[in-house]
């Protein structure tokens, strides 16, 4: 068996392998071929403009395949141990008869640009089952916790049928809230402690959440979660309805023993059934294309600005100006737009 190359740096796409054609990475995915598919991710997450045509025809082509699976996004505090209760959850999934696909998110050094990119290592269980795909990518410059193609690969990860795709966000902060904007199901894990994680947490992160989970809910920890579950109830009921219609439940949870992880799939089944039955379900998949598409149109515009030598250059004379406090940040932006536009134009 080939081996499975879900740990490959997104920065260097296809190292010491050939690029294959459209045709051959299609026919992988639509095959179920775990091997082909982290292969077409790669492709799809890299910014070099060499492999920019075969990214585009591999999502063209596999767009009419996708759209069938519960994209369930699940984010937390740091140390509620989110790799753990995704393992434990995944495998309910998968007991459930369900093929699921976790793409787990690493941040980025920026100093070293580098990611861990370990989460495989820290899902031995559930990367070992044949119905399980583990693919880690790092964020980059993406903010909100994603990387900057997870749309993408959750499009390759349905058309290779995987029913369930679960997002695994960086961790709770400031810009987390861009994973609920590309999933049906958002999931906030919380520990117990509520008076100091409730101060922690940002108001918008529990707005968007369509459930709440205290993990570690075992042992001696149990009385507490019962009281942080409590907490996080009261403060819900102060939120105004949610436009989906949808009560987020709040339940208390553990990825040690297993408590209550079948009764939370239960409420993401229930989620399922209840959007689709008031239209909420297709008319947010809908809002999430269109918001794919402004998203697409900005980074591409961003990468052919990075990629204009000429325009560079500029950059490194006018960066000197605003350090010198000779000219504005603003100013400097709006000289370097104005070239771009001559450019394009042919004037410049």
């Amino acid at each position: 068996m080939a081996k499975d190359p879900s740990h490959i740096n997104p920065e260097l796409p296809e190292k010491g392998q050939r690029l294959l054609t459209a045709d051959a990475y299609v026919e992988g995915i639509l095959s179920g071929d775990r091997y082909m598919l982290s292969r077409a991710i790669t492709i799809v997450e890299s910014r070099a403009e060499k492999y920019r045509k075969v990214a585009i025809e591999i999502l063209d082509r596999c767009m009419p395949r996708a759209g069938n699976s519960i994209r369930v996004g699940i984010t937390g505090v740091p140390g509620v141990g989110k790799s753990s209760f995704i393992e434990k959850l995944g495998l309910h999934v998968i007991e459930k008869g369900k093929r699921l696909a976790v793409l787990a998110i690493d941040p980025s050094s920026r100093i070293s640009k580098g990611a861990i990119l370990g989460d495989k290592t820290r899902m031995e269980k559930l990367s070992a089952r044949a119905s399980a795909f583990i693919r880690p990518s790092a964020t980059g410059h993406s903010l909100g916790g994603v990387a900057r193609k997870t749309r993408e690969s959750i499009i390759l990860c349905e058309a290779a049928g995987f029913d369930v795709v679960f997002v695994e966000t960086v961790g709770v902060g400031q810009s987390e809230t861009a994973v609920s904007h590309m999933v049906d199901f958002f999931l906030l894990l919380v520990l117990a402690g509520a008076g100091d994680e409730l101060q922690g947490i940002k108001r918008g992160i529990m707005e968007l959440a369509d459930a709440i989970v205290i993990n570690k809910a075992d042992g001696k920890n149990l009385e507490n979660a019962e009281k942080a579950r409590m907490a996080y109830l009261r403060a819900l009921q102060l939120f105004p309805p949610k436009e989906s219609g949808w009560s987020p439940p709040v339940m208390t949870a553990s990825a040690l023993s297993g408590l209550h992880l079948p009764r939370l799939w239960d409420a993401v089944e229930a989620y399922r059934k209840h959007t689709q039955e008031n239209k909420y379900w297709e008319a947010r998949r809908k809002e999430q294309l269109r918001q794919w598409l402004h998203e697409s149109f900005e980074d591409l515009i961003y990468q052919r600005l990075h990629d204009d030598e000429a325009l560079n250059r500029q950059m490194k004379q006018l960066e000197n100006e605003v350090i010198q406090a000779r000219l504005s940040a603003a100013g400097a932006a709006s000289l370097l737009f104005k070239s771009w536009v001559e450019g394009l134009h042919g004037k410049g």
